[in-house]
Formats: C-alpha cells, structure tokens, sequence
C-alpha cells in the first residue's frame, strides 16, 4: 500500500495495511497526531477487499490494532439495498450484526470503534456534505445517506475511526478536508509478478517461459501489477502450452481474454448434459449474449455490482440453470447479502468491459441499432465498421476518469479478423474489417500527433491510445518512436505533449535501457517536456535541466527512483523551481534501498538553508550511494553549508564531489568546509567553491585544511572569490606541503596580479607540488606574471601539464598567453529576419543602427516587433569569443533563440530568463539578467569596444572591455547552466545608436626577438 497526503504533493512511502491510523513519525510531516478517516483507493481487483479483511482478521486474532474494541463493516454494496429506508446508526449497526442485538447504544463514546466503509465505487446513494441534515445522536433516524454523510464529516459519532475503500474514478466524491491521510494499493511490482507466476505454475521452466512471453508483451505486461489478472493469464497460458508446446501464445490484451472465453465455454461444455452440438452453441451463445449485455449496459452507468433486477432487464433469469453454469461460475459471481438479497458482479471489471466490447461488436454484425445509440457519430444509416471504431474512439475520450479505456482496446482488438475466427462459434458470422482498421489506425495516429493539442489528451489517455495500436497490432508508431528516440533529429519536428506521452510510455516499457534522457532536445512545449519525465525509470541519465519542474513534479521522480528496476544513476534538475519542499522529496527517497543515484544536480533550484537539512540526511544515510552532488546558485550562506558539512562527516558518506559556487558563502563557511577536508576519512576529491565572497581569510582557512594529512582533495575551483595577493600565500603554502594531492587547481577571475602570481609560482617550484592543471584566467596577470610562471614551468620536476592565462594582460613577448582568445574567435553576422524594423543593417550584415523610420522588412515569425533589437545567425557552441563596437548607448547580449519576439519589455534582452546582458552607455556598465541589474563601477578606459567570451559547457559568459591596445578588462562573469542554443544579438537605444561586429585576425607568429605585435 501506497501513502500520499491528499492536501500536498509529497512522496509516495510504503505504509503496512495495519497502520493506517496510526500517525506518520516522519519530521515535518504535516498529518496530524490523530488519523480519524482514511480513504485508500485502487483499481478494480488489485486487492481492496482483501485489504479489509486482513486487517480485521489480524485484529480478531490479537496481531495488530489491540487498542481498538469494535470493527463495523459496511460494504456499499449491502448500504445500496436500504438506501430509502429509515435507520438510526445503532439501528443499523444491529442490522448488519444481529449477533449484537443486546448492545447498549453508549458503548460507541465509551469504547474504541472503527468503522469500515468498503467500495465507494459501488455506491448508488447520494452523499450530501455541505447541505446535508445534521445528525449527531446514534439513536436519531435519518436516511442511510444522510447517516453515512455525518459519519464521514465527523458530525456523528466524532471519536470513530472511518476507513473507506474507492476505485480512484470515485474518490473524489468525499471533499479532501474529510479525508487525513490517502492511501494507494498499487498491486504487484515487478519482483512480485514473477513471485506470484512462479509459485502459481509448479513447471518452472513453463512459468520462466510464460514470465518472459508476458515482459515482451506491452500490453499484457502493464495490466499484470493486477493479481486477478495474473491469475487469467497462467490459466490461458498453462493451458495452451498444456495442449500444444508450440501453440501460438496470446499477444494481446483481447487475445488473452478471448481465450479465457473459450476455455470457460469449453470448461461448461464438459459439464453440460446436452450433447446435440448445435444446441450447445445456440445455449453457449445466448448466455454468453446476455451477460455481455449485462455488462455493456451497466458499463455505460458506470455500476460494477448488479441486482437481480439489473439482470431481469437483460433478459437473464437468475434462477436459470444456465446462469449457474461452470461459465458463468468462473466469470460471473454471486454474493448474499443483507436481508438475503443478493448481488452479482463479474469476477472483475475488466472482464465486464471485455464482454462489454463483445456485446458492441455483435450488435455490429446483427445489425442491431439500439445498443449504438450510446455512440453519437455512429451513422445509423451507414452502418460501416469504421463509422462504429472511430465513435467509440471519440466516446472514450469524452469519458471521464477513462471509464471507457480498457472497453476501447477490447472493441479495436476484436473487430481484429484473427479475433473473429477464435470467436467464431459466438458471431453469426465475421466482417472483414482490415480496411475499417486501416482507417481506425490513422484516425487514432492523427489524435497522438496532433501538433496544435487540439483533443486536449492527458497523459494517460496518449498511453491508452498507443496501446490501442498495439491491441490492433499496429507496431509502425512504436517502430517510429524507436527510431526518433534513437536519432539526431528530436529537435526537427513539433512535438504534441501526447505524443510525448506516447514516447515517455515507449521508453519505459522498453527492454533497452536508453542512455541518455534530455527533454530540452525535443522541439515541444513546457507540458510536453513534463510528459517526458516518468521515463527516467528505464534511463541510465536524466538532464531535465530547465524544464520548468516545480516540487510537485519531483513525485513522479521519486516513485522511479524507488522502483526495483531503476537503472537511473546521473539525475540533472538544475534551474528548476523545486524549492525546498522538492528537495525534501528527492532526497527522502536517497535512502530508499532500492535508489542507486550517484550523481544529483541541484544548481539554481531555489534552494535555502531548510533544504540543507534534507541533503545532510541523505548524505549521512546508510548506505549514501550518492558520490557527486551540485547545490550551486542557491541561497544556501554559511548556515546552509554548515549543515551539508555536517553530513559529509558522516561515516556513511561517500561523496567525491561538492559543487557550491554562488551560494552566498564567506570565510565563516570555509571553516564548516575545512573541517570536511581534515574529517578521518574524507572521500571529497573534487570541490568548487567559485563565485562565492570567500576572500583572502577563506582561502587561508581552506588551504589548511589542504595541508591536513587526511585531505584528499584533487580538484578545487576557486574562481570569482575576492582573493588577492595574500590569498595566494596560502595557497602557495598548501601546494608546497607534504603530501598535496591537489591536482587541479581554478583562480581565475580573481585580483592576484603579477605579484600574487609570483607567489603561487613559488609553490609550483616546490618538489611536493603534483599540480598539472592551473587555471588564472582573468588573473591582471602582465608581462612580469608571466615570467613567474615561466620559471615556474621550467623547474624540475614540473607535473603542469595545461596552463590558463587567457583574458590577462600580457605585453608583447606574452603574447603567446592571447592564443585561447584568439583561437576561440567566432565570426558573426545579423540575422535579417529577426531585426526590428527601427534598424537599419548595413556592412554585410555586420553592423545596426537605429533609425527614426520604419523599413519595409517583409513579417517574418522571428522578427523583433517593437523591441530594437537583433540576433546573429550563427549558434554559439564550445568557447567563443567575439568584440564589438557602440556608440550613443548600446547592449551586447547572449540569448536563448527561444526569446519572445512579441511585445515589449518582456522580450528586451536581460529582462527575462533566456537572455543575458551589457549594458554600455557613455557613463557606466551594468549586467542584467532576468530583470536583476548589477552595477559595475567605471572603468578609466573610454573605449567603446566590448569582448564576449562563452564556454557553454562550463556555464560562464564574461564580459570585457577592450582598451585601444587590445588590452582586456575584465566587467562582469555569469556563472549559470545553458539549456539551449546561445545566440550574440544587440540592443540600441537612441536615434543613430549603433553597434558594429568587429573583426579578430590573428597576429603572425613572432620569434624571441620580435619586440612588438599588431593586428
């Protein structure tokens, strides 16, 4: 059984039957201590009743729930039959239980009572909770409605516990502010079904072949988490394999329940004394007829139980020995109920919507209207097969809650020609039908890919219709979703959020785990991305960076995470709106044992210092499999890393990489860091604390913690931290110690200068330092810094091996050190289609400027409206670096191609989530991003020329200003995850603004000697 809170989204988390009163001890569990009315639904047969009745029978023999004196049962079924008539509850507690006839009626407020209401579904009275009559005494009499709507709401009899049982269609008729706690039966999972087949057939190379036979099968395999399904199919397959080794086994749903047909009839022709052949088949037809009738008619009400009057209205007699037939036994049941009435069901609703299907088709092929009336857009006058499919098809999706699904499949699967033949002996005679399944086909291939969602399909309703295809063994579709998935070109065509179930339902149901999950490369909408998440069961990489998937959404997740069968291993969620309330989600189900995640992305999910609590958890669970996790970009500070820290001195923990850049941390922070590295053992190998305000004091307290003898940090990102000069002696200390198994070390952006460089030179030098790659991009390092490093690289032994000195200020015998940003130019040109009409394009295409006067551009979709504003046509991919020139006020920005077109502020570059920005004016600098401005103070230079450098795969756009000499001044770095194709495009503001591309050229390659370099 399943736990969900109805009033939050939260995660699913295994409860046992005999505990569902008792009060969640989860921390910050918002349940209250009492549980006074649970309400647990499921499907029809997967174990409800059974559920019921193990908790009482283990309450009769002393093992659970001792603390309770009454149970009181009242199936719906048995209320249905004195729904007009007059009871007080005590009356009508004695009713159902005449052994308690000498109860006194104050025994309910002195004594402990659960009340057990089973099957909501089944009910046919009206349940009334904002108008209903107010009845508060045991002994006042009402309607039994009224009794059982004061029983839920708590008015009558407040101290009872209420448990009510409902298929998931009928649950919500109780308002959840009556219901404390949600309860899912969710049947077999996959361990179980192979259990339950294994023990059921006692010839285990039989039953390893029928488990097989039923994994291959899709639409055998999703319906076998239902124990009475099961149960079907090792009768059908046992006895065919029984019969014949090589027999033809089912391989779809209506095969499967065709030939339990046949084995019943059979089975009833073995019991049955007529032996005139002829007669049986007239006798087996017509009983079968009419409880197909039975079935189809009450379908269409939505009932599952039947009363004798129910059957006399179909013609049936229940006093009929055909009725009680072996037959009807197997499919049809029969129960006493209260007052010796009597109720009738099929042995479970998917049999009644099979038989049900059965009935549509044979009025089809008699010609018999007046059952088809139920489909609107059947022509009566026209009768084709097509005409019946295609309304059936369009019924079932107006149907609420799917109430016509599995009824759909069964229609579409026996209109098969395959299926006719093996219900020959039923049918009057067959209709060829593979033109009108021809048709069906792509009608229902239109409704998946319809681009504009006109039909509105939820996700369930998508996967229903893919498993009608299959039902008419249609496999193209599938075949087609094997390849897209598989291809190169999931950005080429628009896809519809139901075809996107469709693709999610292909992947999950597949025997091929796939690689790698990426919604942001399929061309589709935000719902359509969110469709796309359940796969990530049967994946071993999910990268639903950007996809707009809120704490919610984190549900679907977790319930694959704790699946037996997950293969997931690398989840990314970065720059997603989980909040705290998503983290403690994904992190709760860390310590599932069944979760094997090594590698959690977490940057920029607005995260505080409460979801630090929940990762801490996970990390200090036992067994943490986790062994990289990044939380940057979030609003941890130092009491957020503070408890992370916590956790990773956890003897459980097994954490090789921490990511915390951005997370508003300062020296105080260092220290809870330091103590991790010095922690016996520490597992950290890789550790990033970049774009944080650690300055000088933080980098001396995390170089001591380098020097500890138990540290084993390989990689530390330091970039953007404020550190200068003194910083770097620290450094130089913790590089030069013994042992330093620092391997890679990341200072770029940081004020060290050639005298700070000259310093961690030293350390270079030093025979304990191993470092191999050193990072000083952005470093003011100049000539004089170079030749440190130079000295530095031509000691012995120098382990250096890759060296970053781009974006520095090297004089002419450093310009080697400008290779990077020279090798990384990008040539651009503007896009015409997407340039405002206030601007004018000019110099091929390299240049914008800002006129009074419309131009006569012809609409295009990609065009800026209102904004003046324009695009490059060239993607940015891997490093780029490329300069430009302003006048009289200007933006140089990075976008997403994604970017609005329509409209105006919201579409201005830096004012939204997909685009980043310079903005240059004759005065100052500042960066925007989604609205958020930052001032940079004035630079002495006046030159009007920029540089733009992106590394997309580091997740870095640096802006720079470019001095007359070419020296580079470094203005501002974004740090974020780039989910999209980046593209350059430009902002101007007045009258004759203009911006213009400039062109990079290589300079020639000087020897020693040269003592001066141009471009």
């Amino acid at each position: 059984m399943e736990k969900t809170a109805r009033t939050q989204h939260s995660q699913e988390t295994p409860i046992y039957c005999n505990d569902i009163f008792k009060a969640s001890p989860e921390p910050g569990c918002e349940e209250k201590d009492q549980i006074k009315t649970v309400l647990t639904k499921g499907i029809a047969g997967i174990g409800k009743t059974i559920s019921v009745q193990k908790f009482i029978l283990d309450w009769a023999e002393g093992k659970a729930n001792q603390d309770v004196d009454f149970m009181f049962v009242l199936p719906f079924r048995e209320l249905n039959l004195i729904r007009d008539h007059q009871y007080s509850l005590h009356r009508l507690l004695l009713d159902f239980h005449p052994e308690l006839q000498d109860l006194d009626s104050k025994i309910y407020e002195e004594n402990k009572v659960v009340l057990i209401f089973d099957g909501l579904d089944e009910n046919r009275m009206t349940l009334m909770f904002s108008d209903a009559q107010k009845v508060t005494d045991v002994t006042e009499t009402s309607s039994v409605g009224v009794l059982m709507s004061n029983l839920m709401t708590g008015d009558l009899l407040p101290s009872a516990l209420i448990w009510i049982t409902s298929r998931p269609a009928a649950a919500n008729q109780i308002p959840s502010e009556y219901i404390n706690r949600l309860t899912e039966i969710q049947g077999f999972n996959e361990p179980q079904k192979e259990e339950y087949f294994r023990k059921r057939i006692s010839d285990e190379h039989q039953a390893s072949r029928i488990i097989s036979h039923i994994r291959r099968a899709r639409s055998l395999h999703i319906m076998c988490h239902i124990p009475v399904f099961c149960w079907i199919s090792s009768t059908v397959l046992q006895k065919l394999l029984k019969e014949d080794l090589s027999a033809e086994i089912p391989q779809t749903l209506t095969e499967m329940y065709i030939h339990f047909l046949l084995i019943q009839i059979n089975m009833r022709n073995q019991k049955y004394e007529e032996r005139d052949p002829e007669k049986l088949l007239q006798s087996n037809r017509e009983v079968i007829v009419k409880l197909a009738e039975v079935a189809f008619k009450q379908l269409m009400k939505g009932n599952v139980m039947f009363y004798e009057e129910d059957l006399k209205e179909s013609g049936i007699d229940v006093t009929d020995a055909a009725v009680h037939s072996g037959i009807c036994t197997e499919i049809f049941k029969e129960e006493s109920l209260i007052h010796q009435r009597k109720v009738y069901s099929f042995i479970h609703l998917s049999v009644q919507e099979f038989l049900a299907a059965f009935y549509v088709f044979y009025s089809h092929v008699i010609k018999n209207k007046e059952p088809l009336h139920e489909f609107r857009y059947y022509i009566l006058n026209q009768a084709s097969l097509d005409d019946l499919l295609r309304s059936a098809v369009d019924e079932a999706l107006w149907c609420k809650n799917g109430q016509l699904d599995l009824f759909l499949r069964f229609l579409l699967g026996i209109s098969l020609e395959s299926n006719q033949r093996l219900l020959q002996d039923l049918l009057t005679h067959t209709e060829s039908s593979s033109e009108s399944i021809r048709k069906t086909t792509q009608y229902i291939k239109g409704k998946i890919k319809d681009k504009l969602n006109r039909y509105h399909l939820s996700a369930d309703t998508s996967m229903n219709l893919f498993l009608c295809l299959l039902e008419m063994k249609d496999q193209t579709l599938s075949r087609d979703i094997q390849e897209f998935v598989k291809s190169d070109k999931h950005s080429e065509e628009k896809l519809s959020p139901a075809q996107c179930s469709t693709i999610s339902y292909m992947i999950q149901m597949s025997e091929e785990v796939l690689d790698e999950l990426n919604p942001t490369k399929y061309n589709t909408s935000d719902e359509g991305k969110r469709r796309l998440i359940p796969a990530v069961i049967n994946c071993r990489k999910a990268l639903l960076t950007g996809c707009n998937i809120t704490g919610q959404d984190c549900e679907i997740m977790t319930s694959a995470l704790q699946s037996s069968n997950c293969v997931l291993r690398e989840l990314d969620l970065s720059n997603n709106d989980l909040q705290d309330s998503g983290v403690k989600l994904l992190t709760d189900v860390l310590k599932s044992p069944n979760c094997q995640l090594q590698i959690l992305r977490l940057s920029g999910c607005v995260m505080t210092e409460e979801g630090c609590g929940y990762v801490s958890s996970a990390l200090s669970s036992n067994p943490s499999r986790l062994r990289e996790i990044d939380l940057s970009n979030n609003v941890l500070q130092d009491s957020g890393v503070k408890i992370i820290s916590d956790g990773l001195t956890s003897p459980n923990c097994q954490l090789h990489i921490l990511r915390l850049s951005g997370c508003m941390m300062t020296e105080k922070g260092c220290g809870f860091v330091s103590s991790v590295l010095i922690s016996n053992p520490s597992h950290l190998r890789e550790l990033d604390l970049s774009n944080n305000d650690l300055q000088d004091l933080g980098v001396k307290i995390i170089s001591n913690g380098l020097i500890s003898p138990n540290c084993q940090l390989h990689i530390l990102r330091l970039s953007g931290c404020m550190m200068t000069e003194e910083g770097c002696g620290y450094m130089s200390s913790a590089l030069s110690s013994n042992p330093s198994h620092l391997r890679e070390l990341d200072l770029s952006n940081n004020d060290l200068q050639d005298s700070g460089v000259k310093i961690i030179s030293e350390g270079l030098k030093s025979p304990n330092c191993q470092l191999q790659k050193l990072r000083l991009s952005g470093c003011m390092v100049t000539e004089e810094g170079c030749g440190f490093v130079s000295s530095a690289l031509s000691s012995n032994p120098s382990h250096l091996k890759e060296l970053d000195l781009s974006y520095n200020h090297p004089g002419d015998s450093g310009v080697k050190l400008l290779s990077d940003r020279y090798s990384n130019a990008c040539d651009l040109t503007l896009d015409p289609n997407t340039a405002n009409t206030r601007l004018i394009l000019s110099e091929k295409n390299r240049k914008i400027t800002c006129v009074f006067q419309h131009q006569p551009y012809p609409d295009h979709p990609e065009r800026f409206d209102e904004v003046p504003q324009v695009l490059c046509g060239e993607s940015l991919t891997g490093r780029c670096y490329w300069e430009a020139e302003w006048s009289r006020g200007a933006e140089i920005s990075v976008t997403y191609k994604g970017i609005s077109r329509k409209g105006g502020s919201d579409c201005w570059f830096g004012y939204n989530d997909k685009s980043w920005s310079l903005e240059c004016s004759n005065n100052s600098f500042s960066v925007r991003h989604n609205k958020n401005s930052t001032d940079i103070p004035v630079i002495s230079s006046s030159s009007k020329r920029v540089g733009v450098y992106v590394d997309v795969s580091a997740g870095t756009l640096s802006f720079y200003s470019v001095s007359d000499t070419h020296t580079l001044t470094h203005l501002h770095t974004f740090n974020t995850t780039f989910t999209e194709p980046l593209y350059a495009g430009f902002r101007v503001y007045y009258y004759k603004s203009s911006v213009s591309l400039c062109d990079i050229k290589q300079p020639p390659v000087r020897n020693n000697s040269d003592t001066h370099t141009t471009r």
